[in-house]
């Protein structure tokens, strides 16, 4: 028996419909395949190993050490190796060229001034001065006045040196006059005269004190008369790495690089 047009009609519309989701389904997994199969799908693929060439600020020296370490670690086939100097010295070599495929400075305007020559730079962390004395402080030397004693041979780095621009920094806008003995080329050979003995007194980064032992004593700087050092990291448009130094720039803001940085002493980005 033929149903009349008017329920044949209203029979058709309705299969229709529930037809659409089940070819709305199919066409759903299809995308799903075309999507895992695309490129962009494929280009979160692991950087290949390689050699990489890291030119880092002599605060850097030790806590750089374990990061490196711990970084070709987790990416087998990678070779990391660290140059150390002041962070004027590394900008000196970046515009001369020098082989290498990233950088990380320990102030911001050295970096500024290399926009030319690397890509985009993250601050990976932060440092604070102090005041390093001879061992048991024998000059009880109590804050930053006590620095303008001239009994006291204080030792500064040179003012182009970031550690130096930071303590001319604090030194001025507490109105206090030092007459360094020697002005050094990075914040480490700072620190070893005064070990030696060779000075009484001069002002580095905290995280430099740490594995001195009782070779100096420490004097806090209160917040309010202090400076923030901010360490950005860049790879270097000259790279012949370019995705392997860039990953290793981007791994340095990880929290497994942050903690190794915050372990040494360093402060969060």
């Amino acid at each position: 028996m033929s149903l009349p047009l008017n329920r044949r009609t209203a029979v058709l519309a309705f299969s229709a419909a529930l037809l659409v989701p089940a070819l709305a389904a199919c066409g759903s997994s299809d995308d799903k395949k075309d999507t895992a199969a695309s490129p962009s799908a494929s280009a979160s693929a692991e950087v290949k190993p390689a050699n990489l060439t890291v030119l880092a600020a002599s605060s850097l020296t030790d806590v750089f050490k374990t990061a490196g370490a711990a970084y070709e670690k987790a990416h087998p086939g990678t070779k990391i190796t660290f140059s150390f100097a002041g962070s004027q010295e590394l900008a000196a070599q970046v515009k001369q060229g020098a082989p290498a495929d990233a950088l990380v400075t320990a102030d911001t305007k050295t970096m500024t001034g290399l926009l030319a020559e690397t890509n985009d730079p993250a601050i990976i962390a932060k440092n604070r001065l102090v005041i390093a004395t001879g061992k048991g402080n024998p000059f009880k030397v109590a804050g930053l006045k006590d620095l303008a004693d001239t009994k006291i041979k204080v030792v500064l780095a040179a003012p182009e040196v970031p550690v130096g621009r930071y303590s001319k920094q604090i030194l001025d806008a507490q109105k206090i006059e030092v007459k360094p003995v020697s002005q050094e080329p990075n914040v480490r050979a700072v620190l070893s005269k005064v070990e030696l003995g060779e000075a009484d007194a001069g002002l580095v980064y905290k995280t430099d004190t740490l594995k001195s032992g009782d070779k100096v004593a420490v004097v806090d700087i209160p917040d309010a008369e202090n400076a923030v050092a901010s360490y950005p990291a860049a790879s270097l448009k000259g790279s012949k790495n370019a995705e392997a130094a860039a990953a290793f720039v981007a791994w340095l803001t990880t929290p497994e690089a942050q903690k190794i940085l915050q372990d040494a002493g360093f402060q969060k980005p």
